[in-house]
């Protein structure tokens, strides 16, 4: 593996000079509809009548678009776009239980609100576009509209449908492999292959295709010198923050000793606080942290597969059987199961001491320190620990998803056609998590004794006690850690099944044209059964549990749709056109609920078309939303209860913060328009021009408060977040909770646009069939607010922390390429506008200057008359290297990776 990783740093120089020389394959971004056969996909309506234009604005990128970058899946490729919001990828999730998970967020505004469609259904896996294997994507829609009364609840801010490559002819093998040319590592490899025949005269069809994929990631945080221990930290973006309330091997915080930390031989020596303390942390000295082991991008291991045969039972009824497998799995390093002490000169009222309690006669103490305890009248001390060498936790996931889909689709005499479909899937989610402490147990051995002949044992005389030894970096023994710690354990299955019915026709003609419209009906059932093992759920563990979850719902639909031509061939109204949809949706849970759109397009003059649409979209509860018991985890947050004296700055606190579900939640109501025209000027042969103006505003929104909002927003002074915080001694913050909840709004609006030129090189005087590509799209969003019915806070600009919802107030990408049949390739330039590392505090250093990212792609096609073509690629992402932004861990723009360059070989027969 080191000599691949070798050629692959070495291939950085080749592309450098390989792009100078020719620019590339760039997929065309296009109106909505793709056609498959005889059926047209339109993912924004319902509506399949040839040559109808939906009113809602829709991009369509095909396999060479997603391409670009060598992204490691679907949703990483969306990512890039200026629309989506890396909410949960790799480099957002590698210390939480959604590692390696790829959904979709569009307008930041949350995966849930951004519904995944694949030909037009919904698919198992909670959005997981990890498990399609991107080989067998033909193209994708994106819809950057409400669409809920076309396809249901969850498309608030948009849809991405996925269509599959099911004609698909031949034999195609492939294998890639990539690092970071710039530290050499996040090394992954892939390989793919599908394969797809005609049979009985070509009344049936039959693909097949598939890909596995392996991805070191990036451990440990440390390894990027501008992310690992940097933090916010005394009100200012620091370098080298660690924790000053414990030590590797333990760190007295109470008493005479107070300040003293122990050695590996258990003897003790003063605490190196650093320059500068506050809240829980110090920078500089040796503070420990998670950053020096935890992962920064998430290793992933994964394969997928899909096969899909279609036939022609009679001349107007084709059957559609698909079958999707994949798993994900992996275990790595992930975070530490520490202790956590009081910070020097705290004082904590007696009771509320933090830490853990050791006794003036542990065994394992030595003779001198107990002198000098017994001296000062005390009768032990408390302690913090950071426990790399006790209670390291790693994390062990496998996700496994399967769905089969049956669908019919048939044209009576008339020319109206009917489609019905029934398709069932399973998701599994199996975690367990070895390392974390047991309460009692810990209680147990920590309280060592001597037994009066030599021996160190436990105190309480507990069968099969293990007496462990705190004092000093790897004194635990093997037996003892194996006493103390136990595995935190999940094993869960959701189920979705879904069946529907529809019929679509022109039943008349009016002068402007032909009538359309789409009637049906649907109903899926979804199950969640979550079980958690015996520990915890007997609560055993001191700071992380798993959850038991067991609910469902059944929701019947019916719906339909009309697209009538109103005016054509008139002075500026060229074809005027009416587009309206309606759905009512029935839950078990919370009842019946209607989504509606209206919309119009026009063509003013030629090539012109405006168009603007007004819905009613909805999304109600999903299943982790409703059913989730209390989940624990842990945040560092800014407390401005508590301020440094010097600085008047908050201080910083390690929290414990506790979530869970809410059965009474209500659906989210949202209200959206978009206004926009496309312009594709018939003087001008190749250029396509559009520009969108949206507005979304969402009231009882469904979500959890991000433990830093809910402080800020309790300080701000709304009393019910108040009363999810619980207050320690001066004011600290021992807990946080955050269950789901229906705030009061959210609300934002912006712009997308585009620009698209194709110029055939012939036209300058070229021989040859290639052409260039010039493409610029983005997104300028005016504001992104959440209001909770007390305080509104806006997140445009908000942009370097990652547990917020900010977003840009500009995103670009521009790209420039050359098409053509032997060679192509491309540049791109991905543009971020300045902002913020968290809006919503006082940063002295808050500010994050202009970024501009440059990928590049270059393929050669190899055509050879005696035997297979072939496709040799390469692609570069960050090619020069551009530093993340300090302090940007987790954050969903910015590139902590570095330049990657992949290459690569696809076999064509």
């Amino acid at each position: 593996m080191s000599s691949v990783r070798g050629r692959l740093a070495g291939s950085a120089s080749f592309f450098a000079a390989a792009v100078s020389m020719a620019v590339p394959a760039f997929a065309q971004d296009a109106q909505s509809g793709d056609e498959q056969g005889n059926v047209i996909i339109v993912s924004s309506s319902r509506i399949d009548a040839e040559g109808f234009d939906a009113p809602t604005p829709t991009v369509h990128l095909d396999q060479g678009a997603l391409s670009v970058g060598g992204r490691p899946n679907v949703a990483a490729a969306l990512n890039d776009l200026p629309q989506f919001r890396a909410t949960t990828s790799p480099q957002t999730t590698g210390t939480n239980t959604s590692a390696g998970q790829a959904p979709v967020d569009l307008r930041g505004l949350g995966n849930n609100r951004t519904l995944v469609l694949m030909d037009g259904r919904r698919f198992s896996s909670e959005n997981d576009l990890n498990t399609v294997p991107s080989i067998m994507i033909k193209g994708l829609d994106v819809v950057t509209g409400g669409a809920s009364a076309a396809w249901g609840s969850g498309a608030v801010a948009g849809v991405v449908n996925i269509q599959i490559d099911n004609e698909f002819e031949g034999l195609v093998l492939g294998g890639s492999a990539g690092l970071s040319t710039s530290y050499g590592d996040d090394f992954e490899y892939r390989f793919e292959g599908k394969f797809g025949t005609s049979f009985d005269g070509g009344r049936g069809h039959f693909v097949i295709g598939g890909e596995y994929y392996d991805s070191d990631g990036v451990i440990p945080k440390v390894d990027r010198p501008r992310i690992g221990r940097w933090a916010n930290f005394n009100g200012a973006v620091t370098p080298d923050v660690g924790y000053a309330n414990m030590a590797y091997g333990g760190l007295i915080t109470s008493g005479v000793l107070a300040g003293q930390a122990f050695n590996a031989d258990g003897s003790l020596r003063p605490y190196d606080y650093g320059y500068a303390q506050g809240g829980n942390f110090s920078a500089g000295g040796e503070g420990p942290s998670n950053d020096d082991w935890s992962p920064l991008v998430t290793p992933q291991r994964r394969y997928s597969a899909l096969a899909s045969l279609t036939y022609e039972i009679t001349p107007s009824i084709q059957v559609t059987a698909q079958v999707r497998h994949s798993r994900m799995y992996n275990d790595y390093i992930w975070f530490g199961d520490n202790i956590q002490g009081d910070v020097l000169g705290a004082n904590p009222n007696p009771g509320e001491e933090r830490g853990q309690f050791i006794s003036v006669d542990n065994a394992f103490l030595s003779q001198g320190i107990r002198d000098q305890l017994v001296a000062a009248g005390e009768d032990g001390f408390y302690m913090g620990r950071a426990n790399r060498d006790l209670s390291y936790s790693s994390i062990d996931f496998e996700r496994k998803t399967t769905q089969a889909t049956l669908a019919f689709d048939g044209t009576f005499s008339n020319g109206f056609r009917w489609s019905a479909y029934y398709s069932h899937g399973e998701y599994q989610n199996n975690i367990d998590t070895p390392g974390f402490l047991l309460t009692e147990n810990f209680a147990n051995a920590v309280d060592a004794v001597q037994d009066g002949n030599g021996n160190i044992v436990c105190a309480s005389g507990a069968p099969g006690c293990v007496p462990v030894n705190l004092f000093g970096y790897g004194a635990p023994s093997d037996a003892a850690i194996d006493y103390v710690t136990g595995t935190p354990s999940m094993r869960s299955k959701t189920k979705l099944d879904v069946g529907g019915v529809s019929l679509r026709g022109e039943p008349i003609s009016l002068p402007a044209g032909d009538v359309s419209f789409s009637v049906g009906g649907e109903i899926r059932h979804e199950s969640i059964n979550q079980t958690v093992g015996d520990l915890d759920a007997a609560n055993a563990f001191t700071t992380f549990s798993f959850s038991a979850l067991s609910g469902g719902y059944t929701v019947s639909e019916g719906f339909a749709e009309v697209a009538v031509p109103l005016i054509y061939n008139t002075p500026l109204l060229q074809q005027l056109n009416l587009n309206a949809a309606a759905r009512y949706s029935h839950y078990s849970t919370t009842g019946g609920i209607w989504s509606w759109k209206i919309g119009a397009t026009n063509e003013f003059f030629p090539g012109f078309v405006g168009r603007v649409t007004r819905s009613r979209d909805i999304r109600s509860a999903n299943l982790s939303e409703l059913y989730t018991q209390q989940t624990t985890g842990y945040n560092t947050i800014q407390n401005p209860f508590r301020t440094d004296p010097n600085t008047g700055r908050p201080l910083s606190e390690y929290v414990l913060s506790n979530g869970g579900g809410n059965p009474d939640l209500a659906p989210e109501k949202a209200n959206t328009w978009t206004v926009g025209a496309t312009y594709t000027p018939p003087a001008v042969p190749g250029l396509n021009l559009s520009l969108d103006y949206y507005h979304i505003d969402i009231d009882n929104v469904i979500d959890t408060i991000a433990s830093q909002d809910v402080v800020t927003r309790c300080f701000n002074g709304n009393q019910a977040l108040c009363d999810r915080i619980d207050f320690g001694a001066n004011n600290s913050i021992q807990r946080t909770v955050s269950t789901y909840v229906n705030l009061a709004n959210y609300k934002t609006d912006g712009i997308d646009g585009q620009v698209d030129y194709k110029l055939p090189i012939y036209k300058l005087g070229f021989d040859g069939n290639g052409q260039l590509h010039f493409n610029v799209k983005g997104t300028w969003v005016n504001s992104l607010t959440i209001d909770d019915g007390e305080s509104t806070i806006e997140y445009v600009r908000s942009q370097g922390y990652a547990f917020g919802d900010g977003v840009p107030k500009w995103r670009v990408n521009a790209t420039v390429g050359y098409e053509s049949e032997g060679i192509s390739g491309l540049v791109r330039a991905r543009y971020l506008s300045p902002g913020d590392y968290n809006s919503s505090l006082n940063i002295s250093n808050n500010h994050i200057g202009s970024y501009t990212y440059f990928d590049g792609q270059l393929s050669f096609n190899v055509k050879n008359a005696s035997g297979p073509d072939m496709e040799m690629y390469i692609n570069a992402s960050n090619i020069f290297n551009k530093k993340p932004p300090y302090g940007s861990l987790y954050s969903p723009y910015y590139d902590v990776i570095g330049r990657f360059v992949s290459v690569g070989a696809r076999v064509k027969l």
